[in-house]
């Protein structure tokens, strides 16, 4: 008879510990600012625990711990609390649905549904972290997928199970971008994680820019400023663990998830609250180990599987592309998709600023043809951008530069064909035709 395997003994040790381990209830000690200390408790850490106040139920989570002492990080708000409440671990948390009854549905970062049409019913629920797929058994990256955007699908055109950064500051047209990609987009099914945002912009998303069609084949995490980091941090990571069960079941997902910034500056003010010392700019040292543990989760899976198409957006603070998030997020995703603010504020939508941003797979999914009338373009709209000035005070003299008299005389077209509206889908087909009239003589530089 063949002795079980190491990870065979491992998971029988921690389905034997998960059995038999009594629930040994603890009492609170000390809240200090967001952070509740409990001793007594045997918990682990990511355990649910039930937390007894004198205004209802508190559930919260284990986040650290210092010898007999755990730290708790509520999901709600803690009023009511009070000195030595029982501290239950939660045995039979079920955690996160996973069902295709969720499409059309907004639910919390813990699962809960937000949109009054009763309780998500389903016979698996993610209770930890999926396995991640080994990066050999991936499948690569061959086909585009169609977003419904003009200036994406020609210039810096997404493969399917592509990550893509959304960078730019606040104000300039993020949400509506996406917006406009859930309703163009060829993709089987959309999980949208809003996290961080205005509760006010939450309703406007899913009303006026999802709408009816674009919702009946969405999910719809949403965790505003408003609720505790714990649920701003599960919001992200449930989105992505929906997503994940959808490419499971051999679909194409798009995952929009905004903004990676509100996810990073979450798990800092948990951090900080266990008393994680902090290292770039207020940022604690497992912030930059969960970004790539968050993106990683996307992508094309194995044979047999779907895909995960996912656009993170990033808060550049300030305007400022070097903030260490941004600069994190940067190295660790597949292009980028610059907004401009300049662009916004001339009534430039959407506000893409294509000398800044990049689709690392493109040459993969596109013929040699699309990538040199798409380079082209970029040449022309570089070439412009740089004599702007010397254009406006009437000091270029034409022939002096046949690139640039080329980008004078293209620069109405190519502004035009780079704006749409928000409301207007544009086809992957009809993105290449409009991107042929842009050059002249039907052929690049």
């Amino acid at each position: 008879m063949s002795q079980p395997s190491l990870a065979e003994r491992i998971q029988g040790q921690r389905e034997h510990i998960r059995v038999n381990r009594p629930v040994v209830a603890g009492r609170l000690v000390r809240v200090v600012g967001l952070t509740l200390e409990a001793t007594g408790c045997s918990a682990a850490i990511g355990q649910t625990c039930h937390v007894e106040t004198a205004s209802g139920e508190l559930y919260a989570e284990v986040v650290g711990f210092s010898q007999d002492r755990i730290f708790l990080m509520p999901k709600d708000d803690v009023n009511g609390v009070l000195p030595g409440a029982r501290v239950t671990p939660l045995q039979d948390y079920q955690g996160v649905p996973l069902t295709m009854a969720l499409l059309g549905r907004v639910i919390d970062g813990a699962g809960t549904p937000l949109d009054g049409k009763g309780p998500v019913r389903s016979d698996e629920y993610a209770t930890q972290k999926k396995t991640p797929i080994n990066p050999l058994q991936r499948r690569p990256i061959r086909q585009p997928l169609d977003v419904g955007v003009r200036a994406i699908n020609a210039i810096i055109t997404v493969g399917k199970g592509q990550r893509m950064g959304l960078f730019a500051g606040s104000g300039v047209g993020k949400s509506v971008l996406l917006g406009m990609m859930t309703r163009g987009t060829s993709a089987d099914v959309i999980v949208v994680g809003l996290v961080g945002e205005r509760g006010r912009e939450v309703k406007e998303f899913i009303d006026e820019i999802l709408g009816d069609e674009g919702r009946k084949r969405s999910v719809v995490v949403a965790a505003p400023a408003d609720v505790s980091p714990l649920m701003r941090l599960k919001g992200c990571e449930t989105a992505v663990q929906i997503a994940e069960y959808f490419r499971d079941q051999g679909l194409d997902v798009l995952l929009l998830l905004d903004s990676v910034t509100r996810y990073a500056q979450a798990q800092r003010e948990i951090a900080l609250a266990v008393g994680e010392p902090p290292a770039t700019k207020g940022y604690p040292p497992s912030v930059f180990a969960k970004l790539p543990a968050l993106v990683e989760r996307a992508g094309n899976g194995a044979d047999g599987q779907g895909s995960i198409t996912a656009f993170y957006t990033v808060l550049s603070e300030g305007d400022d592309l070097q903030d260490p998030i941004a600069d994190a997020a940067r190295a660790i995703l597949d292009g980028h998709i610059v907004l401009s603010r300049q662009l916004a504020d001339s009534g430039h939508f959407p506000a893409i600023d294509i000398e800044k941003s990049i689709s690392r797979v493109m040459p993969a999914v596109t013929s040699p043809e699309h990538q040199q009338m798409a380079r082209a373009v970029k040449q022309m709209v570089s070439s412009f951008s740089q004599s702007k000035d010397l254009i406006a005070i009437g000091a270029y003299v034409r022939g002096s530069d046949p690139l640039l008299d080329v980008a004078m005389a293209q620069m109405p077209k190519i502004n035009k064909f780079l704006q749409q509206g928000m409301l207007d889908v544009v086809p992957y087909d009809d993105s290449l035709a409009g991107l042929v009239q842009l050059i002249p003589n039907n052929r690049g530089f």
